[in-house]
């Protein structure tokens, strides 16, 4: 009976150590991995702490260069719109535009081509109320007919883009509903 129980300790010290053994053998090749995946910046190996120290640290340095690539990414696409915005109009925006610049929201810009009115307009979320406002100048006061109306949202900032045509009788009537929308924004700022 003795001799039942030794060899019955003996197979689970085997298991132990062979469940030890393949687990020290994963290990050593999940170190192996992660160490192929950072920049090799010296040729010496490193203990496995310092891979590891080594590994977290450029985690950190990839996070805080995404973080850097979303910011220029937002003010690139930010400064795109407000030049095309600009493109249409006589004043144009430098390069490097300054996002200050779109704290002074709302904003309009409107192109005439014959009896067609091109509206482009820049908003905040907290001016939602002015695109409704713009569509109801354009159809109810003037009888213009929308063709198109579009919009587009980046962070906080809202660009909206609507297309009408005016009456062909009515050859004053494009210059009145640009200074009438134009009021209408410049009242909000």
């Amino acid at each position: 009976m003795d001799q039942s129980r030794s060899n019955a300790n003996q197979s689970r010290s085997a298991d132990r150590k062979t469940v030890e053994k393949n687990r020290r053998i994963q290990m050593k090749a999940l170190y192996t991995e992660l160490s192929s995946l950072l920049p090799q910046t010296s040729r010496e190996s490193l203990a496995l702490p310092d891979q590891l120290d080594e590994a977290a640290n450029y985690i950190k340095k990839l996070q805080a260069n995404v973080e850097k690539k979303k910011e220029r990414k937002r003010k690139l696409v930010a400064t795109s719109a407000f030049e095309k915005l600009n493109s249409t109009g006589s004043s144009s925006m430098s390069s490097s535009v300054d996002l200050s610049v779109l704290r002074k929201l709302p904003r309009i810009e409107i192109q005439e081509t014959g009896p067609v009115l091109h509206i482009f307009l820049v908003t905040s979320l907290e001016h939602k109320f002015m695109f409704h406002e713009i569509t109801r100048v354009i159809t109810e006061e003037s009888g213009a007919e929308i063709t198109h109306a579009g919009y587009s949202i980046v962070d906080d900032t809202v660009f909206h883009t609507i297309h009408c045509k005016m009456e062909d009788c009515d050859y004053g009537a494009a210059s009145r509903i640009s200074e009438t929308l134009k009021k209408l924004v410049n009242t909000v700022n």
